[in-house]
Formats: structure tokens, sequence, C-alpha cells
């Protein structure tokens, strides 16, 4: 540690100075107690090694410099599954695996673990950026545009409970009246706002279901709303759709992509090349805007 600093020093204080000549040392009065000084803290205790710690967390392994306590669960499969999410680590093994075996995985896929908990921390914290405080004029996403909330209770709805209105310069942005008190609660505010924004979700994605299932040769059965927390959609062998009602914070572009995704699996229901020519297709750009989803950051609050 000595030779450690003293090389820093070295490189940022320039050239090397006259050395100094020792200054005689004082005698200690015969009442002066000396103290020693206390030893050096190890490097471990001074940089605490980072930790992740899933909050179903059962158990705990060191990868590299981490402490990663993880989801361990077994089941009826037949390999070892690892899966990371905002929440952390999950694996999942047959009833057979021993616990050694698992571990020796984690530890030679420990660089793909690691990369991923540090993807799935700042995903979280992208998310709770996104969080939408309900509120009177709290702004949000609609359909990849940013839209104002204005409570106003003294507003004749022709429609029922909320109406948009075009932005103006007065305004800046559209905004989005809603029939409630301005002393409502946060809970009634985000009720009234939820229910608008998915009584427009289902008719928005009825509109692009049957704009896009002639063109891939398919016919589903129903539209069902999801408020999923980690998908997007999914397709069922009889024909029916389910759609996160959140899509509806996104562009037009990234919801089409969710749209055509889930019927094309009406034609194959996997991810094989099949599939994905299926829908290439209708969507030559479908990886452009498979990542432009994978960045979005929708509110899961609301």
């Amino acid at each position: 540690m000595q030779r450690f600093v003293q090389l820093a020093l070295d490189f940022l204080g320039g050239p090397t100075p006259e050395p100094l000549r020792p200054m005689p040392t004082p005698a200690p009065a015969p009442s002066a107690v000396v103290v020693a000084a206390p030893p050096a803290l190890p490097m471990s205790q001074v940089f605490q090694p980072a930790a992740w710690h899933h909050p179903r967390a059962n158990r705990m392994l060191r990868l590299g410099a981490c402490d990663v306590a993880y989801e361990f669960k077994r089941g009826k499969r037949r390999t070892i599954g690892l899966s990371v999410s905002t929440d952390g680590l999950s694996v999942s093994a047959p009833r057979w695996t021993p616990v050694g075996e698992v571990e020796a995985l984690l530890h030679d896929k420990s660089a793909w673990v690691l990369e991923k908990l540090r993807n799935a921390r700042t995903r979280a914290g992208e998310m709770e950026q996104a969080r939408i405080r309900w509120a009177d004029g709290v702004e949000f996403d609609y359909l990849g545009e940013r839209i104002r909330l204005v409570l106003d209770p003294a507003h004749t709805f022709k429609q029922v409970g909320a109406v948009i209105q075009p932005a103006t310069p007065a305004t800046g942005l559209a905004t989005l009246h809603l029939g409630l008190a301005r002393n409502a609660l946060e809970p009634q505010i985000r009720d009234a706002a939820q229910a608008w924004l998915m009584k427009q979700a289902k008719a928005l994605f009825t509109e692009r279901l049957d704009h896009f299932a002639p063109q891939l040769g398919v016919r589903y059965s129903k539209l069902r709303l999801s408020s999923a927390g980690t998908r997007w959609g999914s397709a069922s062998a009889d024909g029916s759709i389910r759609l996160n009602w959140r899509l509806i914070h996104l562009k037009l572009d990234m919801i089409d992509y969710v749209v055509v995704h889930e019927l094309s699996h009406l034609h194959h229901m996997d991810h094989s090349p099949q599939f994905w020519d299926v829908v290439a297709s209708v969507m030559p750009d479908h990886a452009q805007r498979r990542r432009a989803l994978r960045r979005a950051a929708v509110p899961l609050d609301v």
C-alpha cells in the first residue's frame, strides 16, 4: 500500500523535488503518552463487493467480486435454466441435479450473469424514473407523444370520463382532461386515467389486428388486454391474442411490431427461423423495432 501511494504521488507531483532534511524530533514531555496508529483496514473491508439480492432468494454464491443471492427452484425440466429480471437472478434445475453442478454452471456463466444483473439494475432505475405520480398537471407518454393531465371538474364531457384536447401555443402539449375534482386523491386519478388508457388501447389494438391479420393469412378469435409486468403479448392455439395495454404509451411502430409478432405465432408457436420469416414477410425492419421496444421504459405503476 505504501508503495502504491508513493507511486501515485510521484505521478501527480511532477518533477521530483529536492529531498528535505529531516528536522530533529523533540523529546516527548515526561507526561506525554505516544499512541500507536490503528492498523490499516484490509481493502476488502474498505471496498465492499457489489451485492445482488433476489426478494425470494434462498441461496447465495460469490461470483467474481460480487455476492449474488438468488432464487433457486427445482421442477420437471431437463436442463438448468437461468433467468435475470429486475428482481435479480432465478435458477431452475431438474430435481436430480446436484447443487454443485448448478453452482459450477453459475461460475462458468458468471460474466453473463453479472452483466445481465447490471443491465437489470439500470433498467429498474429507468423504470423508476418513468413512474407516473398521478396528480393534476402530470405529464406522461401516449402513443409516443408527451401529454399533460388536467383535472377539469367543470368540463361537460361528450365522452365518458376523459377527452384529449390538441396542443395550443398556450399549453405546448396535448392535454387529457379528466372529469375529477382538483382535490381528487392519487388512486382516484390513476384509476380514471387507467380506465381511459385501456379503452383507447382496446380500440387501437383491435384496429391493428384487423389490419395485419389478412396480410399474414391468419384469423384471431378474440383480443384480451394484459397487465403483465414482463410480457408484451401472447398468442394461444385457439386464436386468442393477449396484448399488454401499457403498449399504448409507445409509438405505433412498436405497437405494430408486437401485434405482428403475436399474429405470426398463429402460424408457428415458437421462435424458429420459419416464425421470423413470417414476421419479416410484412415487417422487414422487425429487428430494429424489437430493439427499440427493448429500450423503451414504460411505467408499470399506472
